[in-house]
């Protein structure tokens, strides 16, 4: 027999529960018991929990949970799912008690060695995310339940002004996680079109008895990136960006979403982009000013919007009161 049918054969003899020495698996298979000893180490290898025991009574077993396991992943493939799940959980995936079962039937059926490998590599990883609050992961948890279901939902939505708009049906095609945030993508029955909404925004979400059928090839993920990007769009101005500044700088601000997406030119020590002109004129230059004076900017329109806002910046500190080093006022 080959050396999987070998592996296979002891792996079912070894699952009976009955303890069998590398002796009696060489002898029920007929072949040498150097080779029971080379399959024993594959399959631990493969990530079969098998617990060797010396002494007269001692032998080979299988851990008996193992049977009720459907699947086998080797070292490799149980590290990496340790890993996507921290990196799944800190980003806010919706599921995370269920995220933690698999995790724990995972460790669950691992001998003593794997399970430490495990634990180790687990503590060897670390995602720093904002902590979520309870409504936000009821949220996820909601739509990406609604969109597996082909359900409408009634959201309530804030803009960012403070105000929440008018509940408004929605239909969820789909939930994207995108440079820190969570979007849901769908079709809004207010505005009877495909959008796209931050859940971070969101102020109230309710089932309802509403079904949908989500378009054929839609894609929620290019959906969102084409919104957010807009390469396309009709009278868009552009304006051709250049800064200079150190090699590690300049790689930070180009794993910006936008900034990434609208590089042209790239030096070590200089980055060209094309910017849409209404961005110059809004955020971008708050996004800069934690950069201080280690950028330097090519391009009138961005240096002048930026002493702008540094201006607007300076008066607004300059009008609030002092405070001395003990958290009070200074008295004149």
């Amino acid at each position: 027999m080959t050396k999987a049918d070998n592996m296979l054969s002891i792996l079912w003899m070894l699952r009976s529960g009955k303890r069998k020495t590398a002796k009696q698996l060489a002898e029920a298979l007929d072949i040498h018991v150097r080779t029971v000893y080379r399959c024993i180490d594959s399959l631990c290898a493969s990530g079969v929990p098998i617990v060797a025991e010396s002494g007269p009574n001692g032998g080979y077993t299988i851990l008996s949970r193992f049977a009720d396991s459907p699947l086998v992943f080797d070292a490799e493939e149980q590290k990496s799912l340790i890993h996507a799940a921290i990196f799944a959980k800190e980003a806010g995936y919706p599921h995370t008690e269920a995220l933690d079962r698999a995790t724990d039937k995972l460790k669950q059926y691992a001998n003593e060695a794997q399970l430490e490998a495990l634990e180790r590599h687990g503590g060897g990883l670390s995602v720093i995310y904002p902590p979520l609050d309870g409504a936000f992961r009821s949220y996820l948890q909601k739509l990406e339940e609604a969109a597996g279901q082909g359900r409408t939902v009634e959201m309530t939505y804030d803009k960012g002004r403070g105000e929440p708009s008018p509940p408004r049906l929605f239909d969820p095609y789909g939930i994207v996680y995108w440079k820190g945030n969570w979007y849901a993508v769908g079709h809004c029955g207010y505005r009877d079109e495909v959008r796209s909404f931050r859940v971070d925004r969101i102020r109230g979400l309710r089932r309802t008895d509403g079904r949908f059928e989500r378009p054929e090839s839609f894609s929620a993920k290019d959906y969102l990136l084409g919104q957010l990007l807009r390469d396309s769009a009709e009278g868009t101005s552009w304006e051709t960006v250049s800064i200079h500044g150190q090699e590690q700088a300049l790689n930070e601000l180009c794993r910006h979403w936008l900034f990434g997406h609208a590089l042209t030119c790239r030096e070590p020590e200089k980055a060209t982009f094309k910017l849409e002109r209404s961005t110059l004129t809004t955020y971008v230059p708050y996004f800069l000013m934690p950069y201080g004076t280690a950028l330097r900017i090519e391009s009138p329109l961005l240096v002048r919007r930026m002493r702008e806002a540094g201006a607007k910046l300076l008066a607004h500190y300059e009008q609030m009161e002092p405070v001395n080093d003990n958290g009070e006022g200074d008295d004149e």
